[in-house]
C-alpha cells in the first residue's frame, strides 16, 4: 500500500493486517495516540496485543516501543482527547505542569500515515479501561455525549 506519493512511504499487506487491530487504541490529541499501557490487561491480549506484534511493527518503522513509556509532560489544568470521535476532557489536580502517561507505543510517522487508513471500530471495553485508569490516577474525566 503506497502512503505517500511524495516520500514514496509504502507498507505491505501482512503489516497493515497486523497494524489495524492497535488503531482501535488510538486516541487523538493533535496527534494520534495507541494508549498501550501495557500486555497484560486483557483488553489489549484479547485484540492480539502482544510483544511479539509490538515488535514486528516497530521493525516495519510502524511505531516506536519503550518499555519505560512516553509521557507527555507541561500540560495544564485540563487537557482534551478525542476516543473515534468522543471527546474526553480531563481535569489533573495540579494547576500546571501536568503530565500523561501515553503507554509504551508511539506512531512513527510511517504509522500516523497508515492510521488514517486503517478501518476499525471504536472498542468500549478499552474507552472505559482508559477512563478507569485516568479516575485512579487522580484526574475527573467527563465525556460529551452526543444528543440522539
Amino acid at each position: 500500500m503506497l502512503l505517500d506519493k511524495e516520500t514514496g512511504a509504502h507498507v505491505d499487506d501482512r503489516d497493515v493486517s497486523l497494524f489495524t487491530p492497535l488503531c482501535q487504541f488510538i486516541w487523538i490529541q493533535g496527534n494520534p495516540l495507541p494508549l498501550i499501557y501495557g500486555l497484560k490487561p486483557e483488553v489489549y491480549r484479547e485484540q492480539g496485543i502482544d510483544l511479539p506484534l509490538l515488535k514486528h511493527l516497530e521493525a516495519a518503522d510502524l511505531i516506536s516501543l519503550a518499555a519505560a513509556g512516553y509521557v507527555k509532560k507541561k500540560l495544564g489544568k485540563h487537557t482534551r482527547l478525542f476516543y473515534f470521535g468522543q471527546p474526553t476532557k480531563i481535569q489533573f489536580p495540579g494547576d500546571a505542569n501536568n503530565q500523561l502517561d501515553l503507554g509504551h507505543v508511539l506512531l512513527t510517522d510511517k504509522g500516523k500515515m497508515l492510521a488514517r487508513f486503517c478501518e476499525t471500530r471504536r472498542n468500549q471495553a478499552f474507552y472505559e479501561y482508559v477512563v478507569e485508569r485516568w479516575l485512579r490516577q487522580g484526574m475527573a474525566v467527563s465525556s460529551i455525549l452526543k444528543r440522539r
